[in-house]
C-alpha cells in the first residue's frame, strides 16, 4: 500500500488587479468558487473530501463578515456540514502551511483526501475607526485609520526596509532589483502568449447588477511593455531609497486550491497523478532576514532529501519582493556566481509575483502549482516551491513529477 501523497488537481483564479472587478468581494466568497472549480475539473464529489485547510493573511478583510473564513466558504460552496476543515495564518505563508498541516493528516492516516486552499482580497481590507467610540467619545476626535496589508509590524521597521537593507548587504541594489523584475513581466508575457497558464488558471465571474456578468479571464497584473528604464523612473515607497511599486507585487485579489490525496486513492479513483509531495519544511529567521529565508527552506529540503541544487529543475521563489530570489540564490548558492547564475536561470521561469501578483493567502498554493505544471512541461523532475512571510517566516515544498 502507498500512502505517498499525490496532487490530482490544482487551479487558481486569474489574480485581479487592486481596486478591480472583485474589489467589493470578499475572498471567503471567491476561495468557494475555486473549491468547486478544482474538483469540478476532475468530476469529484464534495462528500468525498473530509478535510478542507485554508490560508488567509488579512484578518481585517474578513473579520467584518465571519472570523471562520474556511467555514463560510465551505458551506457557500456545497459541502457537507460535516466537513471538517482549519483556518491558517502564517503570514504570505498560510495556504502552503495549510498543505502541510493537510500532509500531516494523510499522513497520519486521519484522512486519505484534502483540499487545501488560499484567498485574500487586498481591494476589500476595510478602514477602521478608534475603539474609543464604543465607550463612547465625550470629547476630542475619533481617527480613521487604514488597516493596510500587514506590512508594518508593531516596533519593527516596515517589511520593505527590512528587504532593502538585507539586499544591500549581498551588493543587491536597485538596478538589480529592476532588472529582475522587468524579466519577471517578460518572462510571464513569453508563457501566457505560449498558453500556459490554461493549465491552471481558470475565469472567475463577478454577477454585477448594472452591468451584467463581467468574466476576469487573465491576471490584470503583467505589463508586458514594462523595461527597466520605465521601472527605474519609479519613486521609492515605503520609505526606502529603492523598493518601488515596479519592483514589488501589486495588491492583488484572488484563490487557489489543490487537492491531495494517498497515491493508492488517486488509482481507486482513477484519477490521473499531477506531481508527488516529496517533502514539506518551515524555517525562521531573525525577524529583519525575510528575503534569505527562501534560501534557508530550500536548503533544509535538499539536505533531508539527499540532493544538490544540480538536483533542481525548477525553483519557485515568490517575489514578495524582487529582491527576495535574488537574495536567495546567493544565500543558497554560498557565494559561487555560477551557482548562483543557475538558480536564477531555473527561477519564476513563468514570471513571478511581481508580475502575477501576490493574494497573499493563495500565493503558497499558486507557486505549488505553477513548479509542479513547469516540471509536467518538461517531462518530469524534482522542484522546490518556497515563500516567505512575515518577520522572516519561511515555507517550502518538495515537488516531484513522474
Amino acid at each position: 500500500m502507498s500512502r505517498d501523497i499525490v496532487i490530482v488537481s490544482a487551479c487558481r483564479t486569474p489574480f485581479d488587479k487592486f481596486g478591480g472587478i472583485t474589489r467589493s468581494i470578499p475572498s471567503y466568497e471567491i476561495a468557494s468558487q475555486i473549491m468547486i472549480d478544482c474538483l469540478d475539473r476532475i468530476n469529484f464529489k464534495k462528500e468525498d473530501v473530509p478535510f478542507i485547510s485554508y490560508g488567509t493573511t488579512v484578518h481585517a478583510e474578513v473579520g467584518p463578515y465571519v472570523n471562520v473564513p474556511v467555514r463560510q466558504a465551505l458551506l457557500m460552496a456545497g459541502f457537507p456540514v460535516t466537513t471538517k476543515s482549519v483556518t491558517v495564518d502564517r503570514a504570505c505563508c498560510s495556504s502552503m502551511t495549510g498543505l502541510m498541516i493537510a500532509c500531516r493528516e494523510i499522513q497520519v492516516g486521519e484522512v486519505d483526501v484534502a483540499l487545501c486552499v488560499g484567498a485574500e482580497n487586498l481591494s476589500n481590507i476595510p478602514y477602521s475607526i478608534d475603539s474609543k467610540v464604543r465607550w463612547g467619545l465625550k470629547l476630542g476626535s475619533a481617527k480613521l485609520f487604514d488597516v493596510g496589508a500587514g506590512f508594518v509590524y508593531p516596533g519593527r521597521d516596515p517589511v520593505s526596509c527590512d528587504a532593502e537593507n538585507v539586499a544591500r548587504e549581498y551588493g543587491i541594489g536597485r538596478r538589480d532589483m529592476d532588472e529582475w523584475s522587468a524579466r519577471s513581466h517578460q518572462t510571464y508575457k513569453k508563457a501566457f502568449d505560449e498558453g500556459k497558464f490554461k493549465d491552471e488558471v481558470v475565469p472567475y465571474t463577478v454577477h454585477d447588477k448594472k452591468k451584467g456578468d463581467i468574466v476576469l479571464e487573465a491576471d490584470l497584473s503583467p505589463r508586458p511593455e514594462t523595461t527597466v528604464e520605465i521601472l527605474s523612473k519609479l519613486k521609492p515607497v515605503y520609505g526606502t531609497e529603492g523598493i518601488t511599486a515596479g519592483n514589488a507585487p501589486g495588491m492583488n485579489a484572488g484563490a487557489a486550491a489543490i487537492l491531495l490525496m494517498t497515491e493508492d486513492k488517486a488509482k481507486e479513483y482513477g484519477l490521473e497523478i499531477l506531481g508527488y509531495i516529496r517533502d514539506f519544511d518551515c524555517v525562521c529567521s531573525e525577524p529583519q532576514n525575510i528575503t534569505t529565508v527562501p534560501a534557508l527552506v530550500t536548503e533544509s529540503l535538499l539536505k533531508r532529501n539527499d540532493m544538490d541544487i544540480a538536483d533542481l529543475k525548477i525553483w519557485e521563489v515568490n517575489e514578495a519582493f524582487a529582491a527576495m530570489p535574488l537574495v536567495s540564490s546567493k544565500v543558497l548558492a554560498k557565494g559561487d556566481e555560477a551557482l548562483t547564475q543557475h538558480l536564477r536561470d531555473i527561477c519564476n521561469v513563468n514570471g513571478g509575483a511581481v508580475a502575477i501578483g501576490h493574494p497573499m493567502g493563495a500565493s503558497g498554493l499558486r507557486i505549488i502549482m505553477a513548479a509542479m505544471y513547469e516540471l509536467r512541461r518538461r517531462g518530469g523532475g524534482r522542484g522546490v516551491a518556497c515563500i516567505c512571510g512575515g518577520l522572516a517566516q519561511g515555507d517550502g515544498v518538495l515537488i516531484e513529477v513522474k
